[in-house]
């Protein structure tokens, strides 16, 4: 089978939703994607579709540098030689016996994956990319071996990826004078990523950590990360606290997103980058969800949004021309600058009053809380306007409303009288709901 027919099937089989996609890869076209994949997930069952994965990434021109790590390799490889390393990962002291098993294991693994890339025609390159100076003494202790990135050769990984091909980068650097150091996969991968200005780095782990611990939230600011982080430090494991810690450090320096992914997932990849929530965790740097007013070249996608609802008589009907004269009365969610969700404010000042309406949200989205989300904007947009009473008309979702909401229906005299006209004349026979706001 060929490359283009691996791809068109991964993509009709991998991605249900092709509008979705579509919406993200204009975005993506020529930016680079940090990819740093566990040694135990480069052996595991599942690598040869994450290869799949990044030959889809590739098809739709976006760069990808390949870090990886190797201390699975290294441990097993340090067993079979009766070697006892001081660490496998990359962090803390290491000594001689245990750099030179890494740099067997690394370099044996760095030749693994790029024969695994080329199985799906795509060119790749190991490249000494890495120049670091050692860790020194942390904590009284001679770290030896153990290095930290000092810099990163963007100029070589940029021509590199200027000519369509992957590098694959190890977890080793070297110092000016040519010697070796073992360097943690993570950082290194936040440091690759900073200097190239990355758009995202995607982690993938072994499910087995995501097992052991606590379910993460889907989407992490940076802030919220560094607080969780504290919170969670006695009991996340440490391949997702380096993950996490390493993720939120690249979004302070410049990289938009970090994600971190179980890597024994099949489809995660572009499952995480292709879809609004993902299945993974996000860390983001700048606003990933925003409610905005809705300009004139959003009218629309917000008929479009809206259309089923309309259809199915859960909303009124509203013309572009409609919403046009009233435009500054809407609001969109948007998530990653997609527009998900809607809903509309409508003012009565002489009865204090105002209608909470249009509320939707796209049923890909739904039960994600964005509904609630958009009624407690609307109530405090409405306050800071002098509303007392916040009224809503509902065919079909009042009981949600009402629950979710804090409303209670009412009769409808209670109505402004220019509502109530409209209301007479719909026909419609919807459920009035209030709601008194306090100062």
């Amino acid at each position: 089978m060929g490359r283009s027919s691996v791809i068109s099937e991964s993509l009709l089989v991998n991605v249900s939703d092709l509008r979705e996609i579509l919406q993200y890869v204009p975005l993506f076209r020529e930016r680079i994607f940090v990819v740093a994949v566990d040694g135990e997930v480069v052996g595991s069952e599942n690598f040869p579709n994450i290869l799949l994965d990044l030959a889809v990434l590739r098809s739709l021109s976006v760069k990808v540098v390949l870090v990886h790590g190797a201390s699975q390799q290294i441990q097993s490889l340090a067993a079979a030689r009766g070697i006892r390393i001081t660490n496998s990962n990359g962090i803390g002291l290491t000594d001689e016996p245990t750099l030179q098993v890494s740099i067997d294991a690394a370099i044996r693994l760095t030749n693994e994956i790029m024969e695994g890339l080329s199985s799906v025609d795509l060119r790749a390159a190991y490249l000494n990319a890495l120049i670091v100076h050692p860790a020194g003494i942390l904590g009284g202790v001679d770290q030896q071996y153990t290095g930290k990135v000092e810099r990163v050769d963007t100029k070589a990984l940029r021509l590199l990826l200027d000519e369509g091909i992957i590098p694959v980068i190890p977890p080793l650097g070297f110092d000016g004078e040519g010697r070796t150091y073992r360097a943690n996969s993570d950082s290194v991968a936040l440091e690759v990523a900073v200097e190239l200005g990355a758009a995202k780095i995607l982690y993938l782990a072994p499910g087995r950590v995501f097992e052991d611990s606590a379910p993460l939230p889907r989407q992490l600011s940076v802030t919220e990360t560094e607080d969780l982080i504290k919170k969670r430090k006695s009991d996340c494991p440490a391949g997702l606290l380096s993950k996490l810690e390493n993720g939120a450090k690249a979004c302070r320096q410049g990289v938009a997103r970090a994600h971190l992914l179980n890597g024994d997932m099949n489809e995660g990849l572009l499952s995480e980058v292709f879809s609004h929530e993902g299945i993974g965790t996000m860390v983001y740097s700048n606003e990933y969800q925003q409610i905005r007013r809705i300009f004139k070249k959003d009218v629309r996608s917000m008929i479009s949004l809206i259309r089923q609802s309309v259809q199915n008589e859960e909303l009124v009907r509203r013309s572009r021309t409609e919403i046009l004269e009233s435009m500054s009365d809407y609001w969109l969610l948007e998530v990653d600058r997609s527009p998900v969700a809607c809903v509309a404010l409508h003012l009565y000042p002489e009865q204090s009053a105002a209608e909470l309406a249009c509320l939707h949200v796209r049923k890909a989205q739904e039960n994600q809380g964005y509904g609630r989300k958009l009624m407690a904007f609307v109530e405090n947009l409405a306050r800071e306007k002098g509303v007392k009473t916040l009224f809503a008309l509902s065919t079909q979702a009042y009981s949600y409303l009402q629950q979710k909401g804090g409303f209670i229906a009412a009769d409808p005299s209670l109505l402004p009288p220019e509502r109530l006209q409209k209301y007479e004349a719909s026909g419609r026979n919807s459920v009035v709901l209030v709601k008194s706001l306090r100062p």
